[in-house]
């Protein structure tokens, strides 16, 4: 039995979305208990580098093939939602070592975890586009958006928790930057379901 061969571009976003998790993972994993933080962002930096060259693939193949499964802007907005998440992940690692930062508290334990959810969202949901299951995809975008307002709700807590308890204004800045940053990768795991929304539209 002869199987058809995947399409490069379904396969290379699944691909994509399969290193998110992992990257979230692994992020998740390690931010609560950060023993050696240089590993820590090296080891981010390299699933970045990953991710980077899938969306090089993708552009490439965009840039030969005349007919594609779907809208060829739809493929590349998809696909820079998706190298957005994994860059925020990666962005926060390094601010850790910038600073570093090795106490990483229980607000930034949340958000880990609330992008590690969203990463396994996003991969179920980009999994069911490359089966053209597009209705059936509306259940994890749903599931995005709750993430992204949990998110939200972290961010309020964390910043009115950081203003009434840090009165060095060096570690004030350092801990309200990566509570920003960690809030505006959920916004990228947001605007993931946002385009998977707007793909549904045009091909269901």
């Amino acid at each position: 039995m002869k199987f058809k061969k995947k399409d490069i571009f379904f396969e290379t976003l699944e691909n994509m979305a399969d290193t998110v998790v992992q990257a979230a993972d692994y992020f998740s994993e390690h931010v609560s208990n950060l023993q050696d933080v240089t590993l820590f962002t090296n080891e981010m930096k390299k699933y970045e580098s990953k991710c980077d060259d899938y969306v090089h693939t993708i552009i490439m193949e965009l840039n030969k093939t005349f007919i594609t499964p779907i809208e060829r802007d739809d493929i590349m907005e998809l696909t820079t939602t998706l190298d957005d998440v994994l860059d925020g992940l990666e962005a926060t690692a390094s601010r850790f070592y910038m600073y570093q930062l090795t106490d990483p508290d229980e607000f930034i334990v949340q958000f880990a975890e609330i992008l590690r959810q969203s990463a396994y969202e996003i991969q179920k949901a980009i999994h069911l586009l490359s089966q053209k299951k597009l209705l059936a995809i509306r259940e994890y975008t749903i599931r995005l958006n709750d993430l992204e307002n949990q998110g939200d709700e972290v961010l309020r807590m964390c910043i009115k928790h950081l203003f009434a308890t840090v009165s060095d204004p060096i570690e004030l800045i350092k801990r309200k930057e990566i509570y920003e940053r960690l809030e505006t990768t959920t916004d990228a795991c947001e605007d993931v379901a946002n385009m998977l929304e707007s793909i549904i539209m045009r091909n269901s």
